[in-house]
């Protein structure tokens, strides 16, 4: 929940000094659950908006920042073309900044262009501007942010090639707010991408594009606007489209070789022809999970773009491909949001295997938030879709999930036959990773019910299948089950030497919760065998994972073993 994250965000900064700086907040609440409460912290707020809710709630202090004074344009307008120029014709430069309204933005634009023209004097420059700006004073309207700066901004586009010209325009369709080469390329149908940084370069030598990175770029909140409104009245409906749609494609089809990386056996669904778009390769999990996190918000956005443009089959693809990412980083709230949207986009165009796909993540989400007749309900729904799509996947993983609530509450029985039935699935479809999860499962239920050579038995299968097939995430993962279980029967330093690899693999994936989990066994596992310094600091150390991911019962539970041995 978004308070939950609040609280713990407050409490993370509570006792600190920090200056905590939230740019560009279009309204009170977007910025609200971000302020922090200790009196050693300062939110600096930037807005174009007033933000009269935080002056009379907050008791913000509201600086008013207008746009540059005319000697500060000139000075500004000096830097960029040089003083000289500016010395020779002073009337004419105070006239250049007044038609770009004395932002700074508007201001660079046409001084780089008027550095690109030096034989060009400044009132030819003004003759050309006010020329512009009466062309376009009919597009202008009350409240209209363009009108200030569209002449600088139009007199500087007009001056560009077509080709740039028509790059530019449709950039204005991308989802986030920076972006890569690979997504802009597929956003303008090039082939190749030396093309499309060459074509990003020369847009920001005219400030018309920002570089922040390498192959990293933004485009000012104005000049999107601008490129918008380009685009209502030079581009069809129909190219506009095509160019969603390429962007919308690329982001799924890199996010689906970004799962296969990471997640290689976790559920697979048709997506769309690769047609124009190069999906970038992973050489690793490593890479793949350094690419999410960089395009972490555009994914997002994207999601929001798909449904906002009806392309509602992008719109339940890309959760599923996403889902292991947001699993493994802990982002509770995202991942069950997407999912959402998902489940919502799938019964859009009546696609059940869609709709089951993004339902059976609901139910692990309903799993995890206690919420478990919801859950129930959402596994036996998605095994009823299921078995009308034939995905053997998602009716195992179900029956699973249905094993394990059934455990959770205590009716061993039912957990068992879910598990059974769950591995009969699976090994009946070929289905490796499944198998080895429903054995993990059934080594849970001998353990719980004292049978630890069984559980030790059914752990060590499952844990070669992940190996045989090369899962590295999932072998880390079925440690955790067979460390117990082989604690149980006095073999703590066989386990211990599970869960350290296991930690080692879950630091790699940046999945700090089942590094957590991981720590909080090494403990117990260091304790039973009379180490208890060292139990110690595995649990301070869980302790603190688990506070970090807002998970502060569990955090505080590793922490009251360790307080033992202080």
């Amino acid at each position: 929940m978004l308070s939950e994250r609040s609280s713990l965000f407050r409490s993370m900064v509570n006792g600190k000094r920090m200056l905590i700086v939230l740019d560009n907040v279009s309204d009170t609440g977007m910025v609200r659950p971000l302020l922090p409460a200790s009196s050693g912290c300062f939110a600096l707020i930037t807005s174009r908006s007033t933000l009269a809710g935080l002056v009379a709630r907050e008791g913000a202090a509201r600086v008013t920042l207008d746009v540059l004074d005319p000697t500060d344009a000139v000075e500004l307008l000096a830097r960029v073309i040089g003083t000289v120029r500016v010395q020779a014709e002073p009337e004419a430069a105070v006239r250049v900044a007044e038609l770009c309204g004395h932002l700074p933005l508007a201001l660079r634009v046409v001084a780089e262009h008027a550095v690109d023209r030096s034989g060009l004097p400044l009132a030819d420059l003004v003759a050309e501007l006010e020329e512009e700006q009466h062309r376009l004073d009919s597009l202008a309207s009350s409240g209209d942010e363009l009108s200030d700066v569209r002449a600088a901004f139009s007199w500087s586009y007009q001056a560009i090639s077509t080709e740039l010209q028509c790059a530019f325009r449709l950039l204005g369709l991308h989802p986030g707010r920076t972006f890569g080469t690979e997504s802009a390329t597929a956003l303008l149908g090039n082939s190749d991408q030396r093309a499309t940084k060459r074509i990003l370069n020369e847009l920001s030598s005219t400030h018309l594009l920002q570089k922040v990175s390498t192959n990293r770029y933004r485009l000012h909140d104005l000049l999107r606007s601008y490129a918008k409104e380009l685009l209502e009245e030079g581009v069809s409906q129909k190219d506009r489209s095509k160019s969603v749609r390429r962007t919308l494609s690329w982001y799924l089809l890199a996010s689906d070789a970004g799962r296969k990386a990471i997640l290689p056996y976790s559920h697979e669904v048709p997506l769309v022809p690769q047609n124009q778009v190069v999906v970038p390769r992973f050489a690793d999990a490593k890479s793949a999970m350094a690419w999410f996190e960089v395009e972490h918000m555009n994914i997002l956005a994207a999601l929001d773009q798909a449904m906002d443009t009806g392309q509602y089959d992008i719109a339940w693809k890309l959760p599923v491909v996403v889902d292991g990412f947001f699993e493994l980083h802990s982002s509770w709230k995202e991942w069950e949001d997407i999912h959402r949207i998902g489940a919502e986009a799938a019964r859009v165009i009546g696609d059940r295997l869609g709709e089951a796909s993004n339902v059976f993540a609901l139910g692990d989400a309903d799993w995890r938030s206690g919420r478990r007749e919801s859950a129930m309900a959402n596994y036996e729904s998605v095994i009823s879709y299921a078995e009308e799509t034939e995905d053997p996947w998602l009716i195992g993983f179900s029956l699973r999930g249905l094993g394990l609530i059934h455990l959770e509450m205590g009716d061993l029985d039912r957990a068992r036959d879910h598990f059974h039935s769950s591995r009969e699935v699976f090994r009946a479809n070929g289905v490796r990773r499944g198998e080895g999860m429903a054995l993990l499962s059934l080594g849970e239920h001998a353990r719980l019910i004292g049978d630890f050579d069984a559980a030790v038995s059914m752990g060590s299968d499952a844990v070669q299948v992940f190996i045989e097939i090369d899962d590295a995430w999932s072998e880390a993962w079925g440690a955790l089950p067979l460390a117990k279980s082989l604690a149980e029967l006095s073999r703590g330093r066989e386990a211990a030497e599970l869960l350290v690899r296991a930690s080692r693999t879950f630091d790699g994936f940046k999945d700090r919760r089942s590094l957590a989990m991981s720590s909080d066994l090494l403990g117990d596992v260091h304790h039973q065998l009379g180490e208890t310094a060292t139990a110690a600091d595995h649990w301070l150390y869980a302790a603190e994972i688990y506070e970090s991911l807002g998970e502060d019962t569990l955090g505080e539970e590793s922490r009251t073993k360790a307080r033992r041995f202080e």
